[in-house]
C-alpha cells in the first residue's frame, strides 16, 4: 500500500479530472460548461491554486455517471464502471481509448452515459463506500523563532541597530 501526502492526493485527483476531460475529447471550457462549473474553477484546480472538492466530484458524476467514483477519488480500479479489470490500467493505447464512452452533443445531457443499474443499487457519490487509504501526515515541530536584531540602512551610508529587550 502506497501512502501519499494530502497534497499529493489532490495532485493525483487533479490529474484524474484532466484524464476524464481528455477521454471525453473536451477542452477545459467545454468540460467546465458540461459539469456546470466556471472555467476559472477548473483552471485554478489545474494550476494548483485550489484543491478539487466533493462538489466537483458530484458535478462530474452527475453528468458522466459511467466514471468510477472510486477511481476519481482514490485512483483505484478502472476509470469507467463498464471497463473490465484488465482495462483498469488507463493507458493511451487504441484498445482502451476506443472502449471509453464519448459525449454525444445532440443527445440530452442526462442520457449519454446512462447504463442499466441493478434494482436498489445507487452508484452516486453519496453512496460511495467509506473505505479509503489512510493518509499519514507528519508535522515537524520547529523551534519558535524570535527577533534578535533589526538593522535599518539609510541612503547616506549610515545604519542603526535595534535589539529587543528580553
Amino acid at each position: 500500500m502506497t501512502i501519499y501526502s494530502k497534497n499529493r492526493c489532490y495532485q493525483l485527483m487533479k490529474d484524474r479530472i484532466r484524464k476524464i476531460m481528455e477521454s471525453q475529447h473536451m477542452a477545459q471550457n467545454t468540460f467546465a460548461q458540461l459539469i456546470g462549473k466556471s472555467p476559472a474553477t477548473l483552471s485554478s484546480i489545474f494550476n494548483e491554486r485550489t484543491r478539487p472538492t466533493l462538489d466537483i466530484v458530484e458535478a462530474i458524476k452527475s453528468k458522466i455517471p459511467a466514471v468510477s467514483t472510486d477511481w476519481l477519488l482514490f485512483g483505484r480500479g478502472p476509470m469507467y464502471l463498464d471497463q473490465s479489470a484488465e482495462d483498469s490500467d488507463i493507458s493511451q493505447d487504441a484498445a482502451s481509448v476506443s472502449s471509453e464512452p464519448l459525449l454525444d452533443f445532440d443527445a440530452p445531457t442526462s442520457a449519454p452515459f446512462s447504463e442499466p443499474q441493478s434494482a436498489g443499487k445507487n452508484q452516486g457519490v453519496s453512496n460511495t463506500p467509506n473505505k479509503s487509504d489512510k493518509i499519514i501526515m507528519k508535522y515537524v515541530d520547529k523551534p519558535k523563532r524570535s527577533i534578535t536584531e533589526i538593522r535599518i540602512f539609510y541612503d547616506d551610508q549610515t545604519w542603526e541597530s535595534f535589539v529587543p529587550k528580553k
